[in-house]
Protein backbone atom coordinates (compact mmCIF):
# COMPACT_ATOMS: atom_id res chain seq x y z
CA UNK A 1 0.00 0.00 0.00
CA UNK A 2 1.64 3.07 -1.20
CA UNK A 3 -1.13 5.94 0.07
CA UNK A 4 -4.01 6.22 1.74
CA UNK A 5 -5.62 4.09 -1.51
CA UNK A 6 -8.23 6.72 -1.66
CA UNK A 7 -8.44 8.79 -5.28
CA UNK A 8 -6.14 8.54 -8.13
CA UNK A 9 -1.99 7.84 -7.27
CA UNK A 10 -3.01 7.81 -3.39
CA UNK A 11 -4.03 11.79 -3.80
CA UNK A 12 -7.28 12.33 -1.43
CA UNK A 13 -9.21 15.45 -2.87
CA UNK A 14 -11.91 17.59 -1.27
CA UNK A 15 -13.65 20.77 -2.76
CA UNK A 16 -11.19 23.52 -2.52
CA UNK A 17 -12.70 26.73 -0.49
CA UNK A 18 -10.68 29.20 -2.10
CA UNK A 19 -7.92 29.73 1.09
CA UNK A 20 -4.23 29.51 0.08
CA UNK A 21 -2.13 26.74 -1.13
CA UNK A 22 -0.06 25.09 1.64
CA UNK A 23 2.18 22.15 1.71
CA UNK A 24 2.72 20.13 5.14
CA UNK A 25 5.52 17.80 4.87
CA UNK A 26 5.38 15.60 8.21
CA UNK A 27 7.52 12.71 9.34
CA UNK A 28 4.66 10.76 11.16
CA UNK A 29 0.88 10.46 10.03
CA UNK A 30 -0.28 13.40 11.87
CA UNK A 31 -3.49 10.77 13.26
CA UNK A 32 -4.23 9.47 15.73
CA UNK A 33 -2.96 12.10 17.97
CA UNK A 34 -1.90 9.33 20.71
CA UNK A 35 1.70 9.82 20.96
CA UNK A 36 3.67 13.38 21.43
CA UNK A 37 5.08 14.51 18.03
CA UNK A 38 2.02 13.41 16.32
CA UNK A 39 -0.67 15.66 19.10
CA UNK A 40 1.49 18.59 18.20
CA UNK A 41 1.85 17.98 14.61
CA UNK A 42 -2.22 17.16 14.46
CA UNK A 43 -3.17 20.48 16.32
CA UNK A 44 -0.70 22.14 14.25
CA UNK A 45 -2.89 20.71 11.45
CA UNK A 46 -5.76 21.34 12.28
CA UNK A 47 -5.15 24.79 12.76
CA UNK A 48 -3.50 25.77 9.80
CA UNK A 49 -6.65 24.16 7.81
CA UNK A 50 -8.77 27.31 8.92
CA UNK A 51 -6.35 29.26 7.10
CA UNK A 52 -5.02 27.01 4.11
CA UNK A 53 -5.88 24.61 1.57
CA UNK A 54 -3.35 21.96 2.62
CA UNK A 55 -1.81 19.58 0.43
CA UNK A 56 0.26 16.91 2.74
CA UNK A 57 2.23 14.34 2.45
CA UNK A 58 3.71 11.88 5.35
CA UNK A 59 4.65 8.34 6.12
CA UNK A 60 2.44 5.68 8.67
CA UNK A 61 5.30 3.64 10.50
CA UNK A 62 2.61 1.91 12.04
CA UNK A 63 0.57 -0.63 9.90
CA UNK A 64 -2.34 -0.06 12.83
CA UNK A 65 -2.76 3.64 11.79
CA UNK A 66 -3.71 3.15 8.32
CA UNK A 67 -7.14 3.10 8.98
CA UNK A 68 -7.29 6.05 10.18
CA UNK A 69 -5.84 8.14 6.89
CA UNK A 70 -9.21 9.19 5.97
CA UNK A 71 -9.91 11.34 9.62
CA UNK A 72 -6.92 13.50 7.29
CA UNK A 73 -9.62 13.89 4.55
CA UNK A 74 -11.59 16.82 7.10
CA UNK A 75 -8.76 19.01 7.07
CA UNK A 76 -7.04 18.40 3.93
CA UNK A 77 -7.66 19.40 -0.02
CA UNK A 78 -5.14 16.34 -0.43
CA UNK A 79 -3.27 13.43 1.06
CA UNK A 80 -0.15 10.96 0.03
CA UNK A 81 1.07 8.67 2.61
CA UNK A 82 3.84 6.07 2.27
CA UNK A 83 4.86 3.16 4.07
CA UNK A 84 8.02 3.18 6.19
CA UNK A 85 9.03 -0.22 7.33
CA UNK A 86 11.47 0.73 9.98
CA UNK A 87 13.69 -2.23 9.44
CA UNK A 88 14.37 -1.31 5.84
CA UNK A 89 14.49 2.35 6.37
CA UNK A 90 17.08 1.43 8.92
CA UNK A 91 19.10 -0.49 6.84
CA UNK A 92 18.77 2.43 4.09
CA UNK A 93 20.41 5.31 6.72
CA UNK A 94 23.63 3.73 7.04
CA UNK A 95 24.04 4.90 3.80
CA UNK A 96 24.64 7.94 5.41
CA UNK A 97 27.63 6.58 7.07
CA UNK A 98 29.35 6.85 3.19
CA UNK A 99 27.99 10.23 2.15
CA UNK A 100 28.09 12.55 5.43
CA UNK A 101 24.91 12.88 5.92
CA UNK A 102 22.53 12.80 9.16
CA UNK A 103 21.51 9.01 9.17
CA UNK A 104 17.79 10.36 9.71
CA UNK A 105 18.38 11.53 5.87
CA UNK A 106 18.47 8.31 4.01
CA UNK A 107 16.31 6.83 6.97
CA UNK A 108 13.23 9.13 5.27
CA UNK A 109 14.23 9.06 1.76
CA UNK A 110 11.82 8.29 -0.87
CA UNK A 111 11.49 8.42 -4.56
CA UNK A 112 7.61 8.10 -4.97
CA UNK A 113 6.79 10.85 -1.71
CA UNK A 114 9.34 13.46 -3.76
CA UNK A 115 7.29 13.11 -6.63
CA UNK A 116 4.42 13.43 -5.12
CA UNK A 117 5.26 16.78 -3.80
CA UNK A 118 7.34 18.22 -7.29
CA UNK A 119 3.41 17.86 -8.59
CA UNK A 120 1.40 19.16 -6.00
CA UNK A 121 3.63 21.97 -5.85
CA UNK A 122 3.48 22.71 -10.06
CA UNK A 123 -0.01 21.34 -10.24
CA UNK A 124 -1.50 23.78 -7.58
CA UNK A 125 0.73 26.66 -7.84
CA UNK A 126 2.05 26.04 -3.80
CA UNK A 127 3.63 29.18 -2.53
CA UNK A 128 3.30 28.39 1.45
CA UNK A 129 4.91 25.41 3.08
CA UNK A 130 5.30 24.20 6.43
CA UNK A 131 8.00 21.26 7.62
CA UNK A 132 7.28 19.47 10.72
CA UNK A 133 10.89 17.79 11.42
CA UNK A 134 14.16 18.45 10.10
CA UNK A 135 14.10 15.19 8.05
CA UNK A 136 11.31 16.04 6.04
CA UNK A 137 13.29 19.19 4.85
CA UNK A 138 14.82 17.02 1.91
CA UNK A 139 11.45 16.93 0.36
CA UNK A 140 10.87 20.58 -0.37
CA UNK A 141 11.56 21.30 -4.09
CA UNK A 142 14.21 23.28 -5.73
CA UNK A 143 15.43 23.50 -1.73
CA UNK A 144 12.26 25.72 -1.05
CA UNK A 145 13.10 29.31 -3.47
CA UNK A 146 9.94 29.28 -4.72
CA UNK A 147 8.26 29.54 -1.89
CA UNK A 148 6.81 33.23 -0.35
CA UNK A 149 6.85 31.86 2.80
CA UNK A 150 8.43 28.80 4.68
CA UNK A 151 8.75 27.74 8.02
CA UNK A 152 9.98 24.75 10.27
CA UNK A 153 8.71 23.00 12.97
CA UNK A 154 12.07 21.91 14.61
CA UNK A 155 10.13 20.57 17.79
CA UNK A 156 12.98 19.27 19.71
CA UNK A 157 16.81 20.10 19.47
CA UNK A 158 17.19 16.57 17.95
CA UNK A 159 21.46 16.69 17.56
CA UNK A 160 20.93 17.31 21.29
CA UNK A 161 19.06 14.34 21.94
CA UNK A 162 22.01 12.40 20.28
CA UNK A 163 24.26 13.44 22.15
CA UNK A 164 22.38 12.21 25.32
CA UNK A 165 22.10 8.81 23.98
CA UNK A 166 25.60 9.18 23.27
CA UNK A 167 26.25 9.33 26.82
CA UNK A 168 24.20 6.80 27.98
CA UNK A 169 25.10 3.89 25.48
CA UNK A 170 28.81 1.99 24.96
CA UNK A 171 31.11 1.95 22.29
CA UNK A 172 30.32 1.44 19.19
CA UNK A 173 26.62 3.09 19.37
CA UNK A 174 27.86 5.79 21.56
CA UNK A 175 30.22 7.18 18.50
CA UNK A 176 27.28 6.64 15.89
CA UNK A 177 25.11 8.77 18.15
CA UNK A 178 27.92 11.45 18.40
CA UNK A 179 28.27 11.53 14.92
CA UNK A 180 24.64 12.00 14.21
CA UNK A 181 24.56 14.57 17.09
CA UNK A 182 27.07 16.61 14.96
CA UNK A 183 25.15 15.36 11.35
CA UNK A 184 22.41 16.77 12.81
CA UNK A 185 23.63 19.91 14.48
CA UNK A 186 24.87 20.84 11.59
CA UNK A 187 21.96 20.23 9.15
CA UNK A 188 19.77 21.91 11.99
CA UNK A 189 22.46 24.92 11.21
CA UNK A 190 21.74 24.83 7.75
CA UNK A 191 17.78 24.09 7.80
CA UNK A 192 17.41 27.57 10.22
CA UNK A 193 19.90 29.98 7.81
CA UNK A 194 17.22 28.70 4.67
CA UNK A 195 13.54 28.95 6.29
CA UNK A 196 11.86 32.06 6.93
CA UNK A 197 11.74 30.58 10.87
CA UNK A 198 12.29 28.12 12.53
CA UNK A 199 10.00 27.22 15.81
CA UNK A 200 11.01 24.88 18.44
CA UNK A 201 8.38 23.48 21.41
CA UNK A 202 9.62 25.47 24.35
CA UNK A 203 11.36 28.65 25.06
CA UNK A 204 14.31 26.29 26.66
CA UNK A 205 14.78 24.69 23.36
CA UNK A 206 14.97 27.84 21.46
CA UNK A 207 17.55 28.85 23.95
CA UNK A 208 19.20 26.48 23.53
CA UNK A 209 19.68 26.62 19.68
CA UNK A 210 20.18 30.25 20.08
CA UNK A 211 23.46 29.19 21.64
CA UNK A 212 24.06 26.39 19.07
CA UNK A 213 23.49 28.76 15.85
CA UNK A 214 23.88 32.29 17.45
CA UNK A 215 23.51 33.18 13.78
CA UNK A 216 20.07 32.27 12.95
CA UNK A 217 18.75 33.80 16.39
CA UNK A 218 16.56 36.24 15.13
CA UNK A 219 14.85 33.65 13.11
CA UNK A 220 14.36 31.23 15.82
CA UNK A 221 10.86 31.45 17.95
CA UNK A 222 8.48 28.74 19.58
CA UNK A 223 5.12 27.82 20.38
CA UNK A 224 4.44 25.27 23.39
CA UNK A 225 2.05 22.24 23.14
CA UNK A 226 -1.27 22.48 24.06
CA UNK A 227 -3.22 20.05 26.73
CA UNK A 228 -7.18 19.31 25.16
CA UNK A 229 -8.49 20.13 28.70
CA UNK A 230 -12.07 19.57 28.01
CA UNK A 231 -10.61 16.05 27.40
CA UNK A 232 -8.06 15.75 30.44
CA UNK A 233 -10.70 17.14 32.87
CA UNK A 234 -11.00 15.07 36.55
CA UNK A 235 -14.12 16.44 36.34
CA UNK A 236 -16.01 14.26 33.76
CA UNK A 237 -18.82 11.80 34.79
CA UNK A 238 -17.22 8.88 35.98
CA UNK A 239 -19.98 6.73 33.93
CA UNK A 240 -18.60 8.03 30.78
CA UNK A 241 -15.15 7.28 31.38
CA UNK A 242 -14.20 3.26 31.94
CA UNK A 243 -13.63 1.85 35.63
CA UNK A 244 -10.85 2.35 37.89
CA UNK A 245 -8.13 -0.14 36.56
CA UNK A 246 -6.36 -0.43 39.55
CA UNK A 247 -6.45 -2.98 42.68
CA UNK A 248 -8.80 -1.54 45.16
CA UNK A 249 -6.68 -0.31 48.38
CA UNK A 250 -3.10 -0.21 45.98
CA UNK A 251 -1.01 3.22 45.67
CA UNK A 252 -0.50 2.98 41.92
CA UNK A 253 1.97 5.20 40.13
CA UNK A 254 1.73 6.00 36.10
CA UNK A 255 4.24 6.20 33.65
CA UNK A 256 2.48 6.54 30.03
CA UNK A 257 3.83 6.97 26.79
CA UNK A 258 5.13 5.38 23.32
CA UNK A 259 6.91 2.05 24.80
CA UNK A 260 8.74 1.68 22.00
CA UNK A 261 10.99 5.16 22.33
CA UNK A 262 14.45 4.71 23.98
CA UNK A 263 14.18 7.55 26.63
CA UNK A 264 10.83 6.56 27.60
CA UNK A 265 12.49 2.31 27.69
CA UNK A 266 14.94 4.05 29.94
CA UNK A 267 13.06 5.86 32.15
CA UNK A 268 10.78 3.30 33.21
CA UNK A 269 13.66 1.05 33.13
CA UNK A 270 15.76 2.89 35.76
CA UNK A 271 12.56 3.18 38.10
CA UNK A 272 11.81 -0.40 38.51
CA UNK A 273 15.32 -1.28 39.24
CA UNK A 274 16.44 1.64 41.16
CA UNK A 275 13.71 3.49 42.53
CA UNK A 276 10.71 0.93 42.98
CA UNK A 277 12.47 -1.95 45.34
CA UNK A 278 12.70 0.86 47.99
CA UNK A 279 9.42 2.49 47.43
CA UNK A 280 7.51 -0.91 48.11
CA UNK A 281 9.86 -1.87 51.12
CA UNK A 282 8.29 1.38 52.92
CA UNK A 283 4.78 1.01 51.53
CA UNK A 284 3.97 -2.23 49.59
CA UNK A 285 0.67 -1.56 48.41
CA UNK A 286 2.79 0.62 46.12
CA UNK A 287 2.20 -0.52 42.16
CA UNK A 288 3.44 0.65 39.15
CA UNK A 289 1.72 0.52 36.15
CA UNK A 290 3.27 1.32 32.67
CA UNK A 291 0.75 2.73 30.00
CA UNK A 292 1.90 2.73 26.85
CA UNK A 293 1.79 1.25 23.04
CA UNK A 294 4.07 -1.29 21.20
CA UNK A 295 6.11 -1.62 24.47
CA UNK A 296 10.27 -2.97 23.88
CA UNK A 297 10.55 -6.83 24.82
CA UNK A 298 12.78 -5.38 27.66
CA UNK A 299 9.74 -3.21 28.90
CA UNK A 300 7.88 -6.71 28.73
CA UNK A 301 10.34 -8.16 30.63
CA UNK A 302 9.64 -5.25 33.71
CA UNK A 303 6.55 -7.08 34.10
CA UNK A 304 7.97 -10.06 36.17
CA UNK A 305 9.16 -7.48 38.70
CA UNK A 306 7.22 -7.26 41.70
CA UNK A 307 4.51 -4.26 41.39
CA UNK A 308 4.94 -3.80 38.38
CA UNK A 309 2.33 -3.80 35.36
CA UNK A 310 3.02 -3.33 31.20
CA UNK A 311 -0.63 -2.76 29.71
CA UNK A 312 0.32 -2.13 26.35
CA UNK A 313 -2.02 0.20 24.46
CA UNK A 314 -4.70 0.93 26.14
CA UNK A 315 -7.84 2.46 24.78
CA UNK A 316 -8.48 5.46 27.16
CA UNK A 317 -5.64 6.42 29.05
CA UNK A 318 -7.57 8.91 31.35
CA UNK A 319 -9.06 6.62 34.02
CA UNK A 320 -5.56 5.48 34.66
CA UNK A 321 -4.12 8.90 35.39
CA UNK A 322 -7.30 9.82 37.08
CA UNK A 323 -7.26 7.14 39.51
CA UNK A 324 -3.34 7.42 40.05
CA UNK A 325 -2.04 7.77 43.52
CA UNK A 326 0.53 9.80 41.49
CA UNK A 327 1.97 10.40 37.57
CA UNK A 328 6.05 10.05 37.70
CA UNK A 329 8.19 11.38 34.58
CA UNK A 330 11.43 9.79 35.57
CA UNK A 331 13.16 10.91 32.50
CA UNK A 332 16.91 10.51 32.29
CA UNK A 333 17.26 11.75 28.81
CA UNK A 334 14.90 14.37 27.07
CA UNK A 335 14.74 17.16 24.91
CA UNK A 336 11.50 19.49 24.13
CA UNK A 337 8.19 19.14 26.89
CA UNK A 338 6.73 15.78 28.02
CA UNK A 339 3.10 15.46 26.82
CA UNK A 340 2.88 12.82 29.83
CA UNK A 341 3.31 15.38 32.22
CA UNK A 342 0.80 17.82 31.02
CA UNK A 343 -1.89 15.21 30.63
CA UNK A 344 -1.33 14.10 34.60
CA UNK A 345 -1.13 18.19 35.26
CA UNK A 346 -4.50 18.68 33.42
CA UNK A 347 -6.26 15.31 35.21
CA UNK A 348 -4.86 17.39 38.36
CA UNK A 349 -2.59 14.65 39.70
CA UNK A 350 -0.02 14.91 41.73
CA UNK A 351 3.38 14.29 39.07
CA UNK A 352 6.77 13.16 40.14
CA UNK A 353 8.56 14.34 37.19
CA UNK A 354 12.68 14.60 37.21
CA UNK A 355 14.51 18.02 36.30
CA UNK A 356 14.67 16.68 32.69
CA UNK A 357 11.23 15.82 32.57
CA UNK A 358 9.95 19.33 33.46
CA UNK A 359 12.27 21.08 30.95
CA UNK A 360 9.90 23.33 29.00
CA UNK A 361 7.28 23.51 31.19
CA UNK A 362 7.99 26.13 33.96
CA UNK A 363 6.17 25.13 36.83
CA UNK A 364 7.55 25.09 40.01
CA UNK A 365 8.48 22.72 42.46
CA UNK A 366 6.02 22.10 45.39
CA UNK A 367 3.53 24.44 43.62
CA UNK A 368 2.18 22.64 40.25
CA UNK A 369 4.44 19.39 40.77
CA UNK A 370 7.25 17.76 42.51
CA UNK A 371 10.55 17.08 41.45
CA UNK A 372 12.26 13.77 42.16
CA UNK A 373 15.51 13.33 40.59
CA UNK A 374 16.74 10.50 43.58
CA UNK A 375 15.51 7.47 45.08
CA UNK A 376 15.48 9.34 48.19
CA UNK A 377 13.62 12.11 46.26
CA UNK A 378 10.76 9.63 45.19
CA UNK A 379 10.90 8.08 49.13
CA UNK A 380 10.33 11.46 50.84
CA UNK A 381 7.70 13.14 48.09
CA UNK A 382 5.94 9.71 48.65
CA UNK A 383 5.40 9.61 51.75
CA UNK A 384 4.24 13.44 51.40
CA UNK A 385 1.39 12.34 48.67
CA UNK A 386 0.28 9.98 50.69
CA UNK A 387 0.05 11.51 53.77
CA UNK A 388 -1.89 14.12 51.99
CA UNK A 389 0.21 17.40 51.81
CA UNK A 390 0.34 17.86 48.74
CA UNK A 391 -3.62 17.80 48.44
CA UNK A 392 -3.74 21.04 46.58
CA UNK A 393 -0.96 20.39 44.05
CA UNK A 394 -3.16 18.96 41.36
CA UNK A 395 -5.80 21.71 40.67
CA UNK A 396 -2.98 24.41 40.80
CA UNK A 397 -1.28 21.96 38.27
CA UNK A 398 -4.67 21.93 36.20
CA UNK A 399 -4.78 25.94 35.96
CA UNK A 400 -0.96 26.30 35.43
CA UNK A 401 -1.40 23.79 32.42
CA UNK A 402 -5.24 25.81 31.18
CA UNK A 403 -2.80 28.72 31.19
CA UNK A 404 -0.02 28.24 29.59
CA UNK A 405 -0.83 25.13 27.41
CA UNK A 406 -3.63 26.10 25.39
CA UNK A 407 -3.66 25.37 21.39
CA UNK A 408 -5.81 28.09 21.04
CA UNK A 409 -3.75 30.79 22.27
CA UNK A 410 -0.35 29.39 20.89
CA UNK A 411 -1.08 27.82 17.19
CA UNK A 412 -2.39 31.70 15.46
CA UNK A 413 1.57 32.70 15.82
CA UNK A 414 2.24 30.17 13.19
CA UNK A 415 -0.52 31.50 10.78
CA UNK A 416 1.10 34.83 11.19
CA UNK A 417 4.51 33.47 10.28
CA UNK A 418 3.40 31.61 6.95
CA UNK A 419 1.91 35.25 5.80
CA UNK A 420 -1.87 35.00 6.66
CA UNK A 421 -3.65 37.18 9.15
CA UNK A 422 -4.90 35.38 11.90
CA UNK A 423 -6.16 36.16 15.81
CA UNK A 424 -3.15 35.47 17.18
CA UNK A 425 -1.38 37.93 19.47
CA UNK A 426 0.42 41.24 17.41
CA UNK A 427 3.84 39.33 18.15
CA UNK A 428 5.70 36.27 17.62
CA UNK A 429 7.02 34.94 20.79
CA UNK A 430 10.68 34.17 20.20
CA UNK A 431 13.21 33.48 23.39
CA UNK A 432 13.69 37.86 24.35
CA UNK A 433 10.55 37.87 25.19
CA UNK A 434 10.66 35.63 28.30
Amino acid sequence: MTATGIGCDGVQEAPGGGKPALLFLCHRIPYPPNKGDKIRSFHLLQHLSRHFDIYLASFVDDPQDWPWAVELERYCRAVFLRPLRPWRATLRSLSGLLTGQALSIPYYSDRTLRQWVEQAVLDHDIRHAIVYSSAMAQFLPAQGRDFTRKVIDFVDVDSDKWQQYAAQKPPPMSWVYRREARCLLRLEQELAQRFDAGLFVSSAEAALFHELSPETAHKIGYYNNGVDCDYFDPGLDPARLPDNPFPQDSLPLVFTGAMDYWPNVDAVTWFVRGILPQLRRSHPAVLFYIVGGNPARSVQQLAREPGVTVTGRVEDVRPYLQHALAVVAPMRVARGVQNKVLEGMAMARPVLASSKGLEGIGASHGEQVLLADTAGDYQRLLAEVIEGLHDELGSRARRWVQRAFNWDQNLPEVVLLLGQPSSAPEYVRTQSDD
